[in-house]
């Protein structure tokens, strides 16, 4: 590639991100639903799993829209694996953590032998924790050799 288009791409990546960073930072806040909360129903904390195991999420007090879809009381799941923090306030949730933005509840989660932290948190139509965070207790499981 020559330098000409290297330098143009360069721009163009720098350009996206610095919009995508300001937009981000414009990006309003949702409220949290009073009493809303996010559970993981299965695994249990303390649960022996297999390396491949389905991690059944729950929730009550708001429903369930993909991303992006504007419904008041809403929101979409987002999952935690042996993370230490929670996604930063008023920034849009990334990778990790494990994004379902199409509303689903449950996954299948293959994970190496030992244990592991699972936790939840609800995002909104942008991706943004809500205010306050909806988020579920953190569980450990342990995947069998």
């Amino acid at each position: 590639m020559n330098k000409s288009k290297a330098l143009s791409r360069l721009l163009a990546a720098t350009l996206v991100w610095v919009c995508g960073s300001v937009l981000a930072q414009d990006l309003p806040v949702t409220p949290a639903p009073e009493g809303a909360e996010v559970t993981i129903v299965s695994p249990k904390d303390g649960d022996v799993v297999e390396k491949e195991f389905v991690v059944i999420f729950g929730l009550s007090g708001m429903g369930v829209a993909p991303a992006g879809i504007d419904i008041e009381g809403t929101g979409h799941h987002h999952l935690l694996v042996d993370q230490t923090e929670l996604p930063p306030q008023g920034k849009p949730m990334g990778s990790p953590p494990l994004h379902f933005g199409k509303g689903q509840t449950q996954t299948t989660l293959t994970l190496e032998p030992g244990k592991h932290t699972l936790q939840l948190i609800m995002g909104d139509k942008f991706h943004l924790p809500h205010n306050p965070p909806v988020v579920s207790k953190v569980i450990t499981v342990e995947v069998k050799e």
